[in-house]
């Protein structure tokens, strides 16, 4: 394991604007938002407990390509739509289901890949 403090001199040491070039890459690299966090900092150790439950809300969600159905080319071309996946990356990932094609997504995109994939006889769960 890194040496924390260490790398909280290194982060101490950054302007403002490196500061939040570091936080949307963070957040990008793992689907994550500081905002939740910085607001229970902020309310005190008394109020970060009440906020925990509403913590706990799931707000991200990962959809699974499950079963392909018997429209294998299309499930295909909807994957390669959805994703940035070559055709045979998508070929395979197709082949190999249940996996996951989307990780760390709003609900909002979830259901609307669900939607794209039911149409086509497959089927996607949202987990």
């Amino acid at each position: 394991m890194a040496d924390i403090n260490a790398i909280i001199e290194q982060i101490e040491q950054l302007s403002v604007l490196d500061l939040v070039e570091l936080t949307k890459a963070i957040q990008d690299k793992w689907g994550v938002s500081a905002a939740p966090v910085a607001v229970a900092a902020a309310a005190g150790p008394a109020s970060a407990a009440e906020a925990a439950p509403a913590a706990e809300e799931q707000t991200s969600f990962d959809a699974v390509l499950t079963a392909i159905g018997d429209k294998k080319i299309n499930v295909i071309k909807v994957l390669r739509e959805v994703t940035s996946l070559g055709l045979k990356e998508a070929k395979e990932l197709v082949d190999t289901a249940p996996q996951p094609i989307k990780q760390g997504i709003p609900r909002e995109e979830a259901e609307a890949i669900k939607a794209k994939f039911e149409a086509e006889g497959a089927t996607v769960e949202i987990k």
